[in-house]
């Protein structure tokens, strides 16, 4: 073994190495790259789409090309067919040479192939073809004056001919069988150029399917990544983000749903932040007046006995403030987990309608307002708790009276519907519109600064709607400034 080869070898192995390290480099790289490009939803989608337009292309080509092929054959056999029997039938003589020639140029002139055998089965003429298939059993169904088709083969050539046979009856005898034959490479070569005008029209659906695929699956999966990118920014707090979606489909109604919870996180993450301020100012101010007037009966601060009374009353009163504030707070968070006890019965509405305005008639007097009560004549009977609907009722006359200045205080009562409907309305200073949808939340407020001088912490009015909800009722609000707010709730009759 030469130097020379041993060299050679050792060059191709390291080569073979380098090779394989990188293929396996590139194999590594191809499949990081298909793996981050396959998890992009232009691709899924664009493969989708094709995967299905395959789908529909496959089985039609392969169809077309069956279709084709077949019609192509059937005509070629229905036209040695006819040719086989004509021949057979204006053939005069099998022993006329310039007949038998005669049937020669014929087979030239049309690109067939003829076979001619007499009653025994010998040839007695062809056109350079001897046929080595055809049986004793194929013979004999001739000579009982049957046609025949089938394909058979040159003996010398082994090429494949399409044949049809047909008797030759010469005065009431069988003479003979006259074939006419056609080569199935001719037959195959007009339908190979028909499959590959059909593999050529496929490969330029695909590409053009290709093309309008990614166009198509850009445009849908675009608004996809662009509300992906929106949650992104929102999980990361940036909440003042909106998608901006055109389109009024399934897509543009997500986008609406994404903006829509942007919206509502940002006024939840303000409201909370307002609500939490509000509700330290309101126990710090109540504790302020607790800590600093204990300090003075502490001390001693204090001249005369009325003095000193008076400053435990202040005590006791923000004492009984803070309490109604973590009352509430405590009363809607369980309201919230669905874990507050209702002592259901069937009450009269009227009459625990009637003990509220008794309870709020002395703050309606003391701001010079008249409550009027308006009550048909049924006995408005329902099923509830009567201490959480006194509850319900005296919020929301408090409100009526806290907002109104000048005026009066209405409230209505009827049934309808298998319903009892109550009514509150007043002549107060009245809701903006843009916060009407929102009245009922928790921590909601309007107009802070208003609120925190007339007092209320946003809580009530959620208490009242999860108040009446759980016993089955239903609340609405209508408002206008400077005209007044009305409070429709509805319970269903008992009766």
């Amino acid at each position: 073994m030469s130097k020379t080869f041993v060299k050679k070898s050792v060059k191709q192995v390291y080569l073979l190495i380098q090779l394989k390290r990188f293929g396996v480099l590139a194999t590594n790289l191809i499949d990081q790259r298909t793996n981050i490009d396959m998890n992009r939803i232009v691709l899924k989608l664009g493969g989708t789409i094709m995967v299905l337009f395959l789908i529909v292309l496959l089985p039609l080509g392969y169809v077309a090309n069956q279709i084709l092929t077949n019609f192509y054959y059937s005509q070629v056999e229905d036209e040695i067919v006819e040719l086989s029997e004509k021949y057979a039938q204006t053939i005069p003589s099998l022993q006329d040479e310039n007949i038998l020639n005669m049937y020669r140029n014929l087979a030239e002139l049309t690109n067939k192939e003829i076979y001619i055998l007499d009653e025994s089965g010998d040839i007695v003429i062809n056109s350079g073809v001897v046929i080595n298939n055809l049986s004793e059993e194929d013979f004999s169904m001739m000579s009982k004056g049957q046609d025949l088709q089938k394909m058979f083969v040159d003996d010398q050539t082994d090429i494949s001919y399409l044949g049809s046979g047909y008797p030759i009856i010469q005065s009431g005898q069988f003479a003979g069988g006259f074939f006419v034959l056609a080569p199935i490479d001719e037959i195959q070569e007009p339908i190979r150029k028909i499959r590959d005008l059909l593999i050529l029209s496929a490969v330029g659906a695909i590409l053009l399917a290709l093309g309008f695929t990614f166009l198509l699956s850009k445009r849908m999966s675009r608004p996809l990544l662009e509300m992906e990118q929106a949650t992104r920014e929102i999980a990361k707090g940036n909440l003042n983000i909106s998608v901006n979606i055109p389109s009024n489909d399934e897509i543009g109604s997500l986008g609406k749903t994404i903006n829509n919870l942007a919206v509502e996180t940002n006024r939840y993450r303000s409201n909370r932040r307002e609500f939490l301020a509000n509700i330290s100012h309101e126990l710090r101010t109540p504790l302020s007046y607790i800590n600093g007037y204990s300090q003075v009966l502490k001390q001693g601060l204090y001249q005369t006995e009325e003095e000193r009374i008076h400053y435990l009353t202040i005590i006791e009163n923000e004492s009984e403030r803070i309490t109604r504030l973590i009352s509430d707070l405590f009363d809607l968070s369980k309201m919230e987990e669905g874990q507050f006890d209702f002592f259901m019965e069937t009450i009269n509405l009227s009459k625990v309608l009637e003990n509220a305005i008794s309870k709020i008639k002395m703050a309606a007097t003391n701001k010079g307002l008249v409550i009027k009560k308006h009550v048909d004549e049924n006995r408005h009977l329902i099923q509830a708790d009567k201490d959480r609907l006194e509850q319900i009722f005296i919020n929301l006359l408090a409100n009526a009276v806290r907002y109104t200045e000048k005026g009066a205080v209405s409230v209505k009562v009827w049934q309808e519907d298998n319903k009892v409907h109550v009514i509150i309305e007043d002549t107060g200073i009245g809701i903006p519109k843009g916060e009407l949808p929102y009245i009922f939340e928790r921590f909601h407020r309007v107009e802070k600064s208003r609120s925190r001088e007339l007092g209320g912490t946003g809580l009530g009015l959620a208490i009242v709607k999860q108040l009446v909800e759980l016993q089955n009722g239903t609340i609405s609000v209508n408002s206008e400034i400077g005209k007044g707010t009305s409070f429709q709730v509805s319970f269903p009759n008992a009766e």
